[in-house]
This record gives C-alpha cells, sequence and structure tokens, in this order.
C-alpha cells in the first residue's frame, strides 16, 4: 500500500513553500514555490534557468550517483556535456524521465510543481539568494524541531497509557492466573511469560529473541516501539486481562489478541500513523 504524503509548510521572507514527505526521512520542497522569491508571476521560468547551468547538472547528477541504484550515468553525461550552451534547456521533467531522477519530482494539479529533495532545494535556493538560503533553512530547521516535539511528547504519552494498562494487566495475572503456593521465582516467571505472550502477538518474538538479537541496544523492544505500536500494545493488555478473567487459555489468548493486533494494526496504517519512528514495523505482524 503507497503511504500518503504528509504535507507541511515553511516560510521564508514572505514566501509559503510546500514540502511533502513520506517516511519523515527524505523531505522534498517545492522549487517552484522558492522561486517565487525571484519570480512571483513565471518561477517555472526561474528553475529553467537554474537547470540550464553546467554547476547545476553537475550537482544533480553527483546526487543521484550516490542515492540513486537506477540513476542513467550516460544520459547525465550527455546533459553535462551540452550544459552551459546558448541553445541549451533543460526541464525538470525532461531530467527526471531521461536519467531516471529520484531527486526531483514534478506533481501536477492542485499544488502541484516542481519539488526537490531537501539537499537539492537548499542548492537552488543559495543559487537565487545567500540571504534567502538561510531564512529558508532557518525555517525548516524550526519545522524539524517542532516536529520531534510533537512526535516526543506522542511517544512518552504512549508509553505511560501502556505502562498504566500494564499495571491492569499484571493484577489480572495476580488474581486468576497465581496461585499462592507458587515461589517468588515461578510467579516472577509467570508473569514475563505473559508479558511474552503479547510481545509475540505484537512483536513476532519474545523478549529473550529480541535482546538476542540486539545485543548493543539497551533497554527492551517496548522501548524501541513506535506510536502505533503503543497504543496497540495498551489495548492489548486491556483485552488480555479482560480474557484472563473470562478464564481464556493461553494458547486461544494469543490467537485472540494476534488478531487484534493485525486488525489495528492495519488501521493506524490506514491512517498513515505507520510513518512514525519507531524500529519495529507493521510488517512484523503481518498475517503469514
Amino acid at each position: 500500500m503507497a503511504k500518503k504524503p504528509i504535507k507541511e509548510v515553511i516560510h521564508a521572507k514572505g514566501i509559503d513553500i510546500g514540502i511533502y514527505t513520506t517516511d519523515f526521512e527524505n523531505e522534498f520542497i517545492s522549487l517552484t514555490d522558492i522561486a517565487k522569491y525571484k519570480n512571483i508571476e513565471e518561477p517555472n521560468v526561474v528553475v529553467a534557468n537554474w537547470m540550464r547551468n553546467r554547476n547545476t547538472i553537475e550537482y544533480l547528477g553527483i546526487w543521484e550517483q550516490l542515492y540513486n541504484l537506477n540513476f542513467k550515468p550516460l544520459e547525465f553525461e550527455g546533459f553535462l556535456h551540452q550544459a552551459g550552451g546558448n541553445a541549451f534547456t533543460l526541464s525538470p521533467m525532461k531530467w527526471v524521465k531521461e536519467t531516471n531522477a529520484i531527486g526531483m519530482v514534478v506533481k501536477a494539479g492542485r499544488g502541484g510543481g516542481t519539488y526537490a529533495h531537501r539537499d537539492i532545494a537548499f542548492k537552488f535556493a543559495a543559487w537565487l539568494s545567500a540571504e534567502f538560503e538561510l531564512y529558508v533553512v532557518k525555517d525548516y530547521q524550526r519545522l524539524k524541531k517542532d516536529e520531534n516535539s510533537r512526535l516526543s511528547l506522542n511517544w512518552n504519552l504512549n508509553r505511560e497509557i501502556s505502562k498504566l494498562n500494564y499495571r491492569i494487566h499484571t493484577e489480572a495475572i495476580k488474581d486468576n492466573l497465581i496461585p499462592a503456593e507458587l515461589t517468588k521465582e515461578q510467579i516472577a516467571y509467570k508473569y514475563a511469560n505473559e508479558a511474552d505472550l503479547l510481545n509475540v502477538a505484537l512483536f513476532g518474538m519474545t523478549a529473550k529473541q529480541w535482546r538476542d538479537e540486539n545485543k548493543g541496544k539497551k533497554g527492551n523492544m517496548r522501548d524501541y516501539a513506535g506510536i502505533d505500536q503503543l497504543l496497540v500494545l495498551a489495548n492489548m493488555e486491556s483485552y488480555n486481562s479482560i480474557l484472563i478473567d473470562k478464564g481464556t487459555p493461553m494458547s486461544e489468548r494469543l490467537v485472540l489478541l494476534r488478531e487484534l493486533a493485525v486488525k489495528q494494526m492495519k488501521t493506524m496504517q490506514s491512517l498513515n500513523l505507520d510513518n512514525l519512528p519507531g524500529n519495529f514495523t507493521a510488517e512484523g505482524i503481518e498475517e503469514k
């Protein structure tokens, strides 16, 4: 399933500049909007003039060779050879089509125009004006700071919700699954066993399996979970408490919890929450 783009806007010297991303790592910034700093009526002319420049073609080609395994170097060399000539013209669409470039995207329709990876967009802004580039970068950094603050707050909130539900979960285990004659070691094992039931249902592995595969990391798998997974985990703990109170066997509870995890993670994907950070993804709980 294709990921929905997340759209944002930054502001520089009175110009609104559109940004979109699908992974919160690779933002594409509107060159069309940036170009309005020089020509608000015909920004595409400004972009076209920039792309006639030999230094521009050289930079674009080097960027693609670093990040794009499917880039076509022969076509790039052809454009580089012609760049700077009086008769040379090159549109973003032609560049993408001929070289299989990924650093630029041409979007049609409302809100469309030429977008470029942030590396390229900053280079374009610097070509227009060193001062303008600083304003663009400054507000971009402001956006990223705000974004990281929001994500951190949401992650911590869901982690706390998960902890509260874990307390409810352990109370249900104590009241229904732990006979009085068990030793402290046996009781601790019972709690860990129930926690791993949730781990397997959501993450597809036990806590020990995760530690064995991530020996250099501190904490546990839940500390590295995404916001969507923590929210689903909190729901699973509540649901498991109800199942324990009803006397449902562990084998049946695992199946029911797995079904809940898959269903809710798919719902999260449809809401585009799968783009939020975390070492685990919804792919980890896909039905086999």
